[in-house]
């Protein structure tokens, strides 16, 4: 069951042989046994304790009227910085918000309830979405402890959706949501051997999540197959007037992109190769050359290279609209949440984190949010002119112009490269990507399983100009099928040398 898609345990809910309440049951015992014990993920930091009954529900419901979507009864797992209101924490992984209940949904939990989805639960997360620190482990919160890769175990998942990764991965849900700033959707898909969709930013709604930067934050889909997290994309979509960045998504955003889905979609595409972004570990190299031949086999035109040229330049404004954008953006959802937190800023955390150091910072630091901290308002020439340049370098003078120059329909480059052994004492060690230049722009981009080195993952990115998803999805799902590449992780304990 824990490799069935979304639509697979649809026709098994149709024809009886599968109920919601079996398949609750069903990963709730996976959780047990593979995230609390045996391999001990730590990728799941709560459980729903009214899933069950969320699921008795919705088998009535479907015998009575029948099914709301192709999401009845599916049990997704949530990210811990997606505000739930039930009796679950939204807490980003921080003991500062532990305990701490959501007065309100948030706008896409509220769209995925409607859609007849199951909340499964919580996953852990790098703390504060990775905001916290340059010296961090991805996967690490002072709630949760380390998320272990499923595949090697002393690998690291990647970061911040690390949790939702590896329970994908791992088969303890169906699908799972994300969030991305600039990776951390795309680099744990990737690290984690699944599928994962970095939205158009204004796709999805981001009220309700704890964030980082209203000009970049997105939440996304993460699923074993392509279809998979298409069917839960549909649901997440919707004008929010709670999040002014929806109301560009008019007439852009589609409440089901399973259209799109094409074995046939690469035939006459014409995909640019950002040369760019090679280089960094000649074995991934080679996967992709691997890759761009399947394009070729399936009738892609292959436009190579295709370099974004301004790529280099993007990430010096980046970190300085994240570092403004973060402490007004955190200090809003902080002054809006419900009685009883114990944190109200970002000054309020750096002060519970300071008096709670050896539980929160153990093995790394604050010096982001102390940055942030000291940063001034959003109307300040230095935030405004790093926005502009940002945007400018990423879209118009990046990927647009890229896409106008050679006719293309999306640009490849790699995800990223092989996990690295988790290192608590000196962090992380990212040997390559390509999310930069999609996620300062508010592209959409997808990743999909594209080979593995040494038993270890690794992914091929398409991404393309604002809402072209139906276009990305109709790509990525020809390439999936062609090349099928994933296998499910067999929880090694580390590479045997």
């Amino acid at each position: 069951m824990e490799e069935k898609s979304i639509l697979e345990m649809q026709q098994m809910m149709e024809t009886g042989s599968l109920e919601a309440t079996t398949l609750v049951a069903h990963y709730l015992e996976r959780i047990d046994r593979i995230d609390r014990q045996g391999p001990k993920l730590n990728s799941v930091l709560e459980v729903n304790p009214e899933a069950m009954d969320i699921a008795a529900e919705l088998d009535k419901e479907r015998q009575e009227t029948g099914p709301r979507s192709m999401l009845h009864g599916i049990p997704v797992l949530l990210k811990d910085n997606i505000d739930t209101a039930d009796q679950m924490t939204t807490a980003a992984g921080s003991l500062a918000l532990e305990g701490m209940i959501a007065s309100k949904d948030a706008f896409i939990a509220g769209k995925l309830r409607a859609a007849g989805a199951i909340i499964l639960g919580k996953t852990n997360l790098s703390e504060w979405a990775n905001f916290r620190s340059p010296n961090s482990s991805s996967g690490w919160s002072s709630r949760g402890g380390q998320t272990k890769n499923p595949y090697i175990l002393d690998r690291n998942p990647c970061g911040s959706s690390s949790g939702s990764a590896a329970a994908v991965a791992a088969g303890l849900c169906a699908a799972a949501i994300g969030t991305e700033t600039d990776g951390s959707i795309i680099c744990p898909s990737q690290a984690n051997g699944i599928v994962g969709i970095k939205p158009t930013v204004g796709l999805a709604s981001r009220s309700g999540i704890i964030p980082i930067s209203s000009s970049q934050d997105t939440a996304g889909p993460m699923g074993r197959c392509v279809s998979d997290a298409v069917v839960v994309l549909g649901a997440m979509t919707g004008i929010d007037p709670n999040d002014p960045a929806t109301q560009g998504s008019e007439g852009q955003f589609h409440t089901d992109y399973l259209s799109f889905l094409d074995r046939d979609g690469l035939l006459g595409a014409r995909i640019g190769v950002a040369r760019d972004y090679f280089g960094f570990d000649e074995r991934v190299d080679s996967i992709m050359e691997q890759c761009i031949e399947v394009m070729k086999e399936q009738g892609a035109v292959i436009v190579d290279p295709a370099d974004i040229k301004t790529n280099k330049d993007i990430a010096k404004h980046e970190i300085e609209v994240l570092l403004y954008e973060f402490k007004h953006t955190l200090n809003d959802y902080l002054s809006q949440a419900g009685e009883g937190h114990r944190v109200r800023s970002l000054k309020d955390i750096i002060e519970f984190n300071e008096r709670e150091r050896e539980k929160v910072m153990p093995y790394f630091g604050q010096e982001r949010m102390i940055a942030a901290e000291a940063k001034g308002t959003l109307d300040e020439p230095a935030y405004l002119e790093a926005l502009k340049m940002s945007k400018l370098l990423a879209g118009p003078e990046g990927i647009d112009a890229v896409m106008a120059e050679h006719q293309l329909e999306a640009i490849i480059a790699p995800s990223g490269g092989p996990a690295w052994m988790t290192d608590l004492v000196n962090g992380d060690h990212h040997s390559g990507g390509s999310s930069r230049a999609a996620a300062a722009a508010g592209y959409p981009s997808i990743t999909v399983p594209a080979g593995f080195i040494h038993g270890l993952p690794v992914g091929i990115s398409f991404f393309a100009a604002a809402f072209q998803e139906p276009v990305l999805i109709k790509l990525a799902f020809a390439f999936e099928q062609a090349s099928q590449i994933r296998r499910q992780p067999e929880f090694i304990p580390t590479i045997a040398y």
